[in-house]
């Protein structure tokens, strides 16, 4: 067994991890990035990348079926889904070639199989070693399934469901959140039947209560169904179809069933425990600087609770790499994390919702404005519905910005800069939006909660 020694080992090469090596590269550290796959994890090849490639050929979908509405000839013949894949892993190669361009750049050694921590800051891959100084954790996710519920054959993952070579005519989604909601809307758009199942009382439930609504009317109306407040029971499936039965006994079936429960932290059998490393239900446990108190070990990403995101890992990961360095960063409160969640319409928030800023500060100390993107010129143009609501302590700062409506990912940055600021409305509202654009939706909310509403009553 031979030893190689660097400066930084990084096991796993999804965003936090090549964010850290790439960062830690530019601060002169030798270092050692180790994937079993291929750089770029989960996000770039299974996950965040195509699937918002498929919204986006679903987007095209809904423009050309509506085309005749801003009068423009068009008609939607069919969905090409080999087209689509083509499509899809097309962007996904261009980016993974980039991203090889740049670790290669950096003169990052790459060292390609499974790495299994040890107790002495080592990972093992095969018959070699690879020590470092320091070492950081960063071996992220995996769908999640149900006690009982055996994924395979007509029960799917997004992973299988992004392999599937066919569009689905119907389809159960087990799961309201993200990537439940996600696959809905390009499965809608694509001309199939989607019933979404999720226990809890509102889809994306960890979202304002505002956005949940007004995502249920917005699938309402266009034809994606959805039960809500009760829990799977079971589900049966042949050659031809899926069978899912609800606690309540309501039964729906279709071709496929879409298992999006949520990710779990991928730690399992690695030597995490065994190197001195503390788990909670599998998540690596970390102080505010992601210290896993082994020294010299740290942990990035979605091994670490809380929110799973990509953007959340590839900040954690320059944070760490700036940590080793010497340099002093503070930690990132989570609720500066921008969330956005790509259906059609799309949600994005910051900061906290106003339930909890109720809960946290008292009903009279919170004030939240909601305007209607009905009222915005831009948005009535792309034909989008959706509100923009903002939260604030009464004479204080905002606490929470919370979007609905197509495009609005695109405006979420200013409401991280104001919760991170915590700027009070009365900043932002002598500040001039663009006309016309989304974004004054924004200035709107801003300026209302300033005492001056302009278009708003």
């Amino acid at each position: 067994m031979s030893d190689h020694g660097f400066d930084l080992v990084i096991l796993g090469a999804g965003s936090g991890g090549y964010a850290a090596a790439l960062r830690a590269a530019e601060l002169g550290k030798k270092v050692a990035l180790i994937e079993k796959d291929r750089v770029g994890g989960t996000c770039l090849h299974r996950g965040c990348i195509p699937t918002k490639a498929l919204l986006h050929a679903a987007e095209v979908a809904d423009h050309v079926r509506t085309a005749a509405s801003v009068g423009v000839t068009a008609q939607l013949d069919g969905i090409d889904a080999a087209g689509v894949t083509a499509y899809r892993d097309g962007i996904v190669a261009k980016k993974y070639k980039g991203l090889q361009g740049l670790i290669k750049a950096r003169g990052i050694t790459v060292v390609d199989g499974e790495g299994f921590l040890e107790p002495d800051r080592a990972v093992r891959v095969g018959a070699d070693r690879y020590v470092g100084t320091d070492v950081v954790l960063a071996t992220g996710s995996y769908s999640r399934s149900l006690p009982g519920l055996e994924i395979g054959g007509r029960i799917l993952t997004s992973e299988q469901a992004l392999a599937l070579e066919e569009i689905p005519s119907s389809v159960v989604v087990l799961g309201g959140g993200v990537i439940g909601v996600e696959f809905a809307s390009v499965w809608h758009s694509f001309g199939a039947e989607v019933t979404i199942v999720e226990a809890l009382p509102h889809l994306v439930p960890n979202e304002d209560v505002a956005l949940s609504k007004g995502l249920e009317r917005a699938f309402r109306r266009k034809g994606i169904s959805y039960n809500l407040g009760t829990r799977f029971q079971k589900a049966e499936q042949d050659e031809k179809q899926v069978t899912v039965t609800l606690e309540d006994g309501k039964a729906f079936t279709a071709d496929y069933l879409l298992v999006a429960v949520g990710r779990g932290p991928a730690t399992s059998g690695l030597g995490f425990a065994e190197a001195g490393v503390r788990l909670d239900r599998g998540f690596v446990i970390v102080d505010d600087q992601l210290r896993t108190g082994v020294p010299g070990l740290w942990a990035v990403g979605d091994i670490v609770p809380g929110l799973q995101l990509a953007h959340r890992g590839f900040l954690q990961g320059i944070a760490v790499a700036e940590r080793i360095a010497g340099m002093d960063v503070p930690a990132a409160p989570e609720t500066r994390i921008p969330r956005v969640t790509y259906c059609s319409p799309e949600v994005a928030s910051v900061g906290i919702t106003e339930d909890a800023a109720v809960a946290a500060h008292g009903r009279d100390s919170v004030i939240a404005y909601e305007y209607s993107l009905a009222g915005n010129g831009k948005s009535e143009i792309i034909g989008t519905t959706g509100t923009v609501k903002v939260v604030r302590l009464k004479d204080g700062p905002v606490l929470g910005m919370h979007l609905l409506g197509d495009r609005v990912g695109e405006l979420i940055t200013e409401g991280q800069l104001a919760v991170a600021w915590e700027a009070h409305p009365e900043d932002f509202a002598s500040l001039i939006h663009a006309h016309p654009t989304q974004s004054e939706a924004l200035g709107e909310a801003f300026l209302a909660l300033a005492g001056k509403p302009l278009h708003a009553l």
